[in-house]
């Protein structure tokens, strides 16, 4: 009985004694330090929290498989399908008003809008499980490659916490610690979330209102073209268009420079717009080229992947078309 009492005590401790060990690493504490004097915590809460904070493995296996390393025609079927394409279209006749004033007062299309919120949660179906605090401070202090990024992201995660008056313990998001239907980091919800209905609270977690309008200023901060392209089919020599693709996040080409480089593209593109060239495989061996234009590049913004900036202009066509298909029939 003494024996298994003083395993049960020995158990019991490890957790904390896990804890006091990350606290008194000194990366930690030049971190806790950092926010302290940066973003005016204090230091007793941001170390309770730390102390709180438990490692995850798994988040770690995770990155260094990423779903944005598949080749297209693999990473398509996930974000391009009829149940994404139904409830998107479900979602924006129920938020039709919210979408509506999205785009009056932001200036952003309603598909675009619909078709993030659909990739990034499925409509607030799936956000996240595990504790933000936990995928942060897992990341930021045992994920050399990504550290300094997620360790700005935990005290941007530590201050969203005290602005909010709520526990940073509470909060629950993926495994990269993205929160809500929009999956946004910390630091893009302190800057750019915003209260869409009115009821002064930025919730992106519960109130799609908010969500929509969100995700609507985020994409108008970051140079989104009401009623523009987002991507266009082309064909150029292939040893080009690999040429082209290494620059595949950037708009450094005007349309006219890039006809001069053999890309022939729809006709009707005026010369001046800024674009760039990047290659999708469509199957094994199959490579097809595409030409992104301004709100390509704004959803780049959102994520920096260029299969994701063509599965949400994908999506975001479909619904649109499966929308108005409906509201033409409730009109008949």
């Amino acid at each position: 009985m003494k024996s298994l009492f003083s395993g049960l005590l020995l158990a019991c401790s490890l957790p904390a004694l896990a804890d006091d060990a990350l606290i008194a690493r000194p990366d930690v504490q030049a971190f806790i330090n950092k926010v302290v004097a940066e973003h005016g915590l204090s230091r007793e809460a941001v170390t309770s929290s730390l102390q709180a904070a438990e490692k995850k493995p798994n988040i770690l296996t995770i990155l260094d498989r990423p779903s944005t390393a598949r080749p297209w025609y693999q990473f398509r079927p996930a974000h391009v399908n009829s149940r994404l394409e139904t409830e998107g279209a479900a979602f924006w006749r129920q938020n039709a008003a919210a979408l509506a004033d999205a785009e009056a007062r932001y200036g952003v299309d309603p598909e675009a809008i619909v078709a993030i919120l659909g990739i990034e949660s499925g409509y607030g179906r799936n956000m996240g499980s595990f504790r933000v605090l936990d995928a942060l401070s897992t990341i930021g202090f045992d994920y050399p490659r990504r550290a300094a990024f997620f360790q700005n992201e935990l005290a941007e995660f530590l201050t969203l916490a005290r602005e909010e008056k709520a526990d940073p313990q509470s909060f629950k998001g993926s495994y990269a610690g993205a929160m809500g239907m929009a999956q946004f980091m910390p630091s893009s919800f302190r800057q750019w979330a915003v209260d869409g209905n009115g009821d002064g609270r930025r919730d992106i977690w519960g109130t799609p209102a908010d969500a929509i309008a969100s995700v609507a200023n985020y994409l108008k901060q970051h140079g989104w073209q009401h009623g523009a392209d987002i991507i266009l089919p082309v064909s150029v020599n292939p040893a080009m268009g690999e040429k082209l693709a290494a620059e595949k996040f950037n708009l450094h080409y005007s349309a006219a420079e890039l006809r001069g480089l053999g890309v022939d593209m729809p006709a009707g593109v005026p010369d001046q717009v800024q674009a760039v060239v990047y290659p999708l495989e469509m199957q094994a061996g199959v490579t097809e080229y595409w030409m992104g234009l301004q709100n390509f590049y704004t959803i780049t913004r959102y994520n920096k992947s260029t299969l994701y900036a063509t599965a949400v202009a994908q999506l975001a066509n479909n619904i649109k078309l499966r929308w108005a298909m409906q509201e033409a029939y409730s009109g008949l």
